[in-house]
This record gives C-alpha cells, structure tokens and sequence, in this order.
C-alpha cells in the first residue's frame, strides 16, 4: 500500500481533476484507464507503480526492473590462486630460452630480465612473472666504454623501480638493519614482479611464500603482514620479507624466524598492490649461499637475475593468492504467461507475415537463450546466456536470476 503525503495527495488530486474535466469537454467523454494510471504512477515509487493489465498479448522485448527485483551490489572479498591455471602453488620454473640455468639467452631483454612461465610450452603459456636485477652503478653489465651499445639495463632498472616504490627523496632501497628497519641502504636488488593479469587487483599480503635453495641449504620466505603493517614515504603499502613459514595445512598463524640475515641486513619488501618482491642480495647470500651475492662485472653481461631464478628453480615451490573486492548484484527476471511467447527469429514467420507453424496462432511458443540488461540510455551493459533453451508459451511463467559480479 502506498502512502501519501498531504501536499502530495493535493496535487494528485488537482491532476486527475484536470483530466477528468478535459474528458467532460470530449465529445465522447470517455476515459483513458491508461492515461489515468499514468498521472497516479508520477507519484509512486518504481516498485508501486501501477501495472495495467489487458487482454492483449505484448510484444515487447523490453521489461523495465520494479525495486523489488534488484538487489544492490554487495561487496564480497575474494581470494583465490594467483597462478594463471588458478592454483595457488607454482612447483616449475622455464624460460623461453632453455629449462635450466646453463647460460644465458642473448635475447635482447636478457640484461633486463627474463620471464618465467609454469610449462616448457612457453610459446603458447602465459608469463607468470619475471625476475630482474637491478644495481646503482650499472655492476652486471659492461660499461659504455667497453661496449658503445650498452643500456647499461641493471642501472636503468634500479632507477625505474626505485621510482615506482620509494619516496622521491629516497637514494636507495632501504632494508632491516640489526633490528632498526630501513637502515641499510642497499646499492643492487633481485626483484620479483608477478604478472599483472594473475595478481589482477593485489596480492594477498600474509598468503605468500617462495623457497629459495642454494649451497647452504633450503629456506622459506614471507611477509610480516601478520605481525606488522607499514605505509612508506610514498603512500605505499609495503611489508618487509623475513624469513619463515605460512604454517598451512594448520590452525597456527605464520611464524617468522627472522627479519635478517646473519649478517644483519633484512631480506627486502614486499608491494602487493604492485605485484612486487624486492629482495636483498647481501641478505640471500648469507643466508641461502654466497653465489647469490650482487655483481660487479663491469665488462661483459653477467646476467645476475639467473642467478636468483636458479635458487627459484631449485627451492621448487612458489605459494601464492590473490585478493579482490568484487561488488555483487542480483536481478530477478520475472517473466508472466503473457509475455515474450513469440520470436524475432525470420523462421518465425514467412514472407507474408504468417506463423510457419500453424497452431502458433492460438498457442505460442518461443524459447528463451539470452537475457540482456540496459540502462536508462538504452544501452545494453551486461548478456546472460541460460545453460539451455528454456520454453516459453501462455501456460508457463519463468523467474530467472541474473548475478552481476563487477
């Protein structure tokens, strides 16, 4: 039941006068049922509104939602695998080059990084990260005096991340240092960075770990994110990589071991709105083994970042989840006998407008495929398709359920 206001019953009441006055002044003085529920439904809401109901069969292909069959969005906070098969655990490491680390590729990306991909099909797999090296001075690669070439692609990539991750004012990526953060200021880094189209809106702070394996020995690493949360200079959410486990498979929260080598440097950052893992050279190499140190080749391509993919292969197990915020809509589509028992296919009729099928005249039939939804402009937003035809004729009625995530 609807409910009036005073001033709006006033005007309601002033509007159906007008019209039934201008009816006297007809000659047939007849009323219009529908122009009449037309004047009332400019004063209900969409879900009061009058329907009016004839004998006549619609045609239309259009139906305008009531409040009552929409429910709003509703954000819902998923988390799934990050990998591109939609696991969350990555076991096998390939580049496009070779399957193992024997040497390097020559491709003109190799000084700058190399992708990795889950199959040795990488001409037809997805890239489910790249791994890089970055260094101040340009270490890893030959100086322009040796080689006139050279983009001296290790300093150019130290720069570039240093950019997108750090303050303007800062000069270095800055690591534990003993136990005061952001003490060490790191002249070269190994950086991580997961694809973009697997990590989609961020990734999962405190649902990560790799094992690296070196001459010393297997180790896990995580973030801290259970045990502390940090925004940099930037406006950046950051955590800091510590050596640990997720403890999975338990009730028990992630332990970490430590925040530094025995060397005291910590062993990086982590970014997960960027899909990024900085780790500290001189922090692995103290701790998983001393071939992941830092380069300092200044006179042929040393192409350090295999290096860490080796201790990536080798460790043999990437875990991984991403998070999103997905908005939930629900539309119900509330289909009467009355409506949409013909088609617009041209098998429906035949050049002279008849039904091919003679007892479509008296008895229907059509079977719904697809539901599209508009908005006001007309403009078809989003297409739903029925797992199978659904028959349609005057003696049955439908409620379908569109779910819109966005």
């Amino acid at each position: 039941m609807a409910t009036l206001g005073s001033n709006t019953g006033t005007q309601l009441t002033n509007d159906l006068a007008t019209y039934l006055n201008q009816q006297k002044q007809n000659a047939n003085g007849t009323l219009d049922t529908t122009q009449l529920a037309a004047i009332i439904n400019n004063y209900l809401t969409t879900g009061e509104k009058l329907v009016m109901e004839t004998n006549v069969t619609t045609n239309s292909v259009y139906k305008q939602f009531n409040t009552t069959d929409v429910v709003p969005a509703k954000n819902e906070v998923v988390t799934t695998g990050l990998w591109s098969n939609g696991s969350g655990s990555l076991y096998t490491f390939y580049t496009s080059s070779t399957t193992t680390i024997a040497g390097a590729s020559g491709s003109t990306t190799s000084p700058y990084y190399y992708n990795v991909y889950a199959s040795n099909l990488t001409g037809s797999s997805p890239v489910e990260f790249a791994v890089t090296y970055g260094e101040i001075s340009g270490a890893g690669v030959p100086t322009t005096a040796i080689d006139q070439n050279s983009t001296l692609a290790t300093k150019a990539t130290y720069f570039q991340y240093r950019a997108l991750l750090t303050d303007s004012a800062d000069n270095f990526f800055t690591f534990y240092s003993g136990s005061t953060p952001d003490a060490f200021a790191s002249d070269d880094f190994y950086a991580i960075n997961l694809s973009r189209a697997n990590y989609r809106e961020r990734v999962d702070a405190g649902n990560w770990s790799i094992s690296l394996s070196g001459s010393n020995g297997l180790f896990t690493f995580i973030d801290d994110s259970n045990n502390k949360f940090e925004s940099n200079t930037a406006g950046l959410t950051v955590y800091n990589i510590v050596s640990g486990s997720l403890n999975l498979g338990t009730n028990q929260n992630a332990t970490i071991s430590t925040y530094t080598a025995s060397n005291g440097v910590g062993y990086g950052k982590f970014y997960p709105d960027f899909g990024i893992l900085i780790f500290s050279p001189d922090a692995l190499a103290s701790t998983v083994g001393s071939e992941l140190s830092g380069s300092s080749q200044t006179s042929t391509y040393d192409y350090t970042q295999l290096k860490f993919l080796s201790a990536i292969q080798k460790g043999g197990n990437f875990e991984a989840r991403r998070i999103e915020n997905v908005s939930t809509a629900h539309y119900f589509v509330r289909v009467n006998n009355r409506e949409f028992n013909f088609s617009n296919n041209p098998t429906y009729t035949d050049s002279t407008g008849s039904f091919t099928q003679p007892t479509f005249t008296t008895d229907p039939l059509s079977y719904i495929t697809t539901i599209g939804l508009f908005n006001d402009a007309n403009e078809m937003i989003a297409v739903a398709k029925t797992s199978q035809p659904i028959a349609k004729s005057f003696s049955k009625e439908l409620l379908l359920k569109v779910k819109l995530d966005f």
